[in-house]
């Protein structure tokens, strides 16, 4: 029997892109449930810990974004088809996150000459420290040709391509200096299912 989805957040891409681009590739229905900042405080308390997103399968509800991809991705195979592999899947989105921890604080910063320095050391030490590794592991799987893990899609591949609009709040070009990851995002963003969501999904700020 099938299950029915409905995935609850801001009208954002934000944390819920990741889920969004996961029933795409899975080519899975599911109601995708968008509030205005404004309606936000009449559904918080609908919600396990006041906060979002929130995926309801067959109405029980599952909080933290990483949490729901990974389960979506277990549920519609695209979590790594060995152990080892799962655990390398989980490795790379974990490093996202990672990559992506200082974005806020040069959103955030007021002072231009303080941004300047966050950026300058966001795009020359921050962020060459994770692409090189990365683009490492791409290379020795599969000869940089396919995937990061595996000879298939997995949550590791939508991670690393979602994860690109982010960074790009803090610098105009994250993979200008990496090709073959850039090459490797367009891949990815190429794939039928996932080229279809990218066209229709809507637009937003973030």
């Amino acid at each position: 029997m099938a299950h029915s989805y409905k995935l609850r957040y801001f009208n954002l891409q934000g944390r819920a892109e990741l889920a969004r681009l996961v029933f795409a590739a899975a080519g899975v229905e599911y109601e995708d449930v968008r509030y205005e900042f404004a309606d936000w405080p009449k559904h918080k308390a609908s919600t396990p810990f006041g906060q979002i997103p929130v995926l309801e399968v067959d109405g029980k509800p599952l909080a933290q974004s990483n949490a729901i991809a990974r389960y979506l991705a277990r549920e519609f195979g695209l979590a790594g088809k060995t152990a080892w592999d799962q655990g390398q899947v989980d490795m790379l989105v974990e490093t996202m996150m990672d990559i992506g921890a200082p974005v806020p604080k040069i959103r955030q910063c007021t002072d231009e000459d303080e941004k300047a320095k966050l950026k300058k050391s966001f795009a020359e030490e921050h962020l060459p420290h994770y692409m090189e590794a990365i683009q490492k592991i791409l290379e020795e799987n599969c000869e940089g040709k396919g995937f990061l893990v595996g000879d298939e899609l997995t949550l590791a591949d939508l991670a690393f391509m979602c994860g690109q609009d982010w960074l790009k709040l803090a610098m105009d070009n994250p993979l200008e200096k990496y090709p073959k990851l850039q090459k490797f995002v367009d891949r990815i963003a190429a794939i039928p299912k996932i080229a279809e969501w990218l066209k229709k999904r809507p637009e937003t700020e973030l």
